[in-house]
């Protein structure tokens, strides 16, 4: 049985860095070139027949002030599938591609399924860049990058949007259109981009997995392709940069560390988490602080957007104790208390308490995937979920203590997770309604999973009758839209009717404000 430390050992880190080498340029030449291709276009060109290399679009994230993440990855290509291909990239100050201000060549790996990440360095801060690919003859789809504003400025506003959850069987990508027409600067991904379960079963599905749930890289790699090939969702890749982290689906369902909900042995596990991680990164445009090294991957980050918004991102599956109590919804029990139990890992609480005391943004945003407020709910038993902050309340209460302590400047948590949409009072101590509210956390809908929703729903009436600090609860599907300026941070709750027919008109059902200087939400 190998042990974890022969896992790492074993993974190629230094072949797959090279991928991130230009080549000389020149090698692979203008071939290809076309002027004019827009952002968002659903097909590029090519003169390769009917191959086309880029069937799963383009992708940028992780924007800095110089520069941010270009992806993309290359299929059906010509020749021997195991050779390394070179790709040219182009950036341009406009759409129509007249004014390349950077290109360079790039090459695309077998080792890591001939995806591409380009690191851009060099650009100016807070505008908007357009960008493509050539390989194999063919000229990628156009996309839309921006950068992040210049440290120590204050811009007007920034625009962002934070989405989860996009079961593929059940419903349609309609919302990604939607985000991707409102050119949002930021699209902030919080978990469950695949699902990792077989085909579904039953009348309401609008299309199926196409293959058995996935335990190696290549069972990874068809998942993350398929989701991949939905034209809505590579409108929205294309049409701003994006920050991502895992939830679970992205693995296995409700996986915690080094445990699983399978029965797999320690062995199996850490094999199946070393594919599905390489398979993200191949999939997502991550920095190569990013890459996994092994079952392991350093996720949680930060983003600053001059002094206006520092994004804080979490991780909470990776470093996280097994859920207690038995797991999924339970009633309160010792465990949750036990020592050493943890949701974020010392190493990764320490690094946040840092970032938030020395932060010198007006909103300290935290990317979070699973609910951290208090979610009580039932009958005559009342219970708590498990698999969230609920089940972890000794880091709950550390982070909550050193909000109301040192009073880091506007902190907003933004979740995803539960298909729902909520609105938080985050309290020094959520068993005392009076307590101090010390921050806001906004938890957004899916774009698709549970299929069709509702306004409200029992879960809604339950928790909003146990629990006085939640003030909106919504089970439609959708996204949530973001401005934030230096006065206040506006969520806007978009949602849609319905998902299981496609086109699906959008709406705003509400907006909440969380005006600089003073915690907690207000509904506008």
């Amino acid at each position: 049985m190998k042990t974890r430390r022969e896992f790492l050992a074993a993974w190629p880190r230094a072949a797959a860095l090279w991928a991130l080498a230009p080549l000389p340029f020149g090698q692979f030449g203008p071939a290809g070139c076309l002027d004019g291709e827009r952002i968002g276009a659903r097909s590029g060109r090519s003169r390769s027949g009917d191959r086309f290399p880029f069937p799963l679009g383009v992708a940028s994230g992780e924007p800095a002030p110089d520069g941010a993440v270009l992806w993309t990855r290359l299929l059906d290509l010509p020749g021997d599938r195991d050779a390394t291909f070179p790709v040219r990239w182009e950036v341009a100050a406009d759409d129509a591609f007249r004014t390349v201000v950077r290109s360079g060549e790039v090459a695309a790996l077998p080792q890591l399924g001939h995806s591409v990440h380009v690191e851009l360095r060099g650009l100016e801060p807070a505008r908007d860049y357009w960008y493509r690919f050539h390989a194999a003859g063919a000229t990628s789809p156009a996309g839309r990058t921006r950068t992040a504003p210049a440290p120590g400025t204050l811009p007007g506003h920034l625009d962002f949007t934070f989405v989860s959850c996009q079961h593929y069987e059940r419903g349609w990508y309609t919302g990604y259109r939607h985000m991707a027409a409102e050119s949002p600067g930021l699209i902030v991904h919080l978990g469950d981009y695949i699902y990792e379960s077989g085909p579904g079963i039953g009348p309401n599905l609008v299309r199926r997995h196409d293959a058995a749930e996935p335990r190696t890289l290549e069972g990874y790699r068809a998942r993350y392709a398929l989701y991949k090939r939905d034209p809505d969702l590579q409108a929205a890749h294309a049409a701003a940069p994006w920050a991502f982290t895992p939830d679970d689906h992205e693995v296995d369902n409700d996986w915690a560390g080094e445990h699983n909900t399978e029965g797999m042995t320690l062995r199996a596990f850490l094999a199946r988490r070393t594919a599905a991680f390489q398979a993200m990164y191949e999939h997502l445009p991550l920095r190569a602080t990013s890459m996994p090294s092994g079952p392991d991957a350093r996720l949680y980050r930060r983003l600053d957007f001059g002094s206006l918004m520092r994004l804080h991102v979490l991780d909470t599956r990776q470093y996280r104790t097994l859920q207690p109590c038995g797991g999924r919804r339970r009633a309160p029990c010792a465990e949750q208390h036990a020592e050493g139990a943890t949701i974020l890992g010392s190493p990764q609480a320490a690094w946040l308490l840092d970032g938030l005391d020395s932060s010198p943004a007006r909103y300290n945003v935290l990317a979070n995937q699973v609910f951290m407020a208090r979610l009580l709910e039932g009958e005559e038993t009342l219970t708590l979920p498990m698999d969230k902050w609920d089940g972890y309340p000794a880091d709950r209460d550390r982070l909550m203590t050193f909000l109301h302590d040192r009073r880091p400047s506007n902190p907003v948590v933004v979740t995803g997770d539960l298909h729902t949409n909520w609105v938080n009072d985050l309290k020094l101590d959520f068993e005392r309604p009076a307590s101090p509210t010390v921050g806001t956390e906004f938890a957004g809908t899916s774009i698709s999973s549970s299929g069709d929703g509702v306004d409200m729903a029992p879960q809604g009436e339950n928790a909003l009758g146990h629990n006085p600090h939640i003030k909106f609860f919504n089970a439609q599907r959708g996204y949530v839209r973001c401005r934030v300026t230096p006065e206040h941070l506006q969520a806007d709750f978009r949602v849609m009717p319905y998902v299981t027919r496609p086109d699906a008109p959008i709406a705003t059902r509400a907006s909440y404000v969380v005006e600089n200087g003073t915690p907690g939400a207000q509904e506008t």
